[in-house]
């Protein structure tokens, strides 16, 4: 699937961006994106895993729930320093990238 290719590559790009995280913050907001990040290829490979249109749709939206706590995090660390604007632009747009994918995906299973 497209969308989770897209979010394994954002979750690796996550995973570089807060390698540059102050120290302190590993604990904190550091681990929570990487853990949010890497929920959302989790929780779709988990429901496509399923085989049913309704656990897939379930899961789906846990997924985009996590994109919401990822998009959040990345507009906290840009606003703490953490994160250039460009940095936050660019993670940002792919992960609103995603957030469509599944919406339209979700639109396409719901039953």
């Amino acid at each position: 699937m497209l969308v989770w290719q897209k979010s394994i590559a954002l979750a690796v790009e996550i995973h570089r961006a807060t390698q540059y995280f102050p120290p302190e913050e590993l604990y904190d907001i550091t681990s929570q994106m990487r853990r949010s990040a890497i929920s959302i290829p989790s929780n779709i490979a988990e429901g496509h895993g399923r085989q049913s249109h309704k656990e897939l749709v379930r899961f789906l939206h846990i997924a985009l729930g996590a994109i919401a706590e990822l998009e959040t995090q990345i507009i906290l660390s840009h606003n703490f320093n953490y994160l250039s604007e460009n940095q936050m632009i660019e993670l940002t747009s792919r992960a609103t990238e995603i957030a469509k994918m599944l919406a339209a995906l979700i639109k396409r299973n719901d039953p």
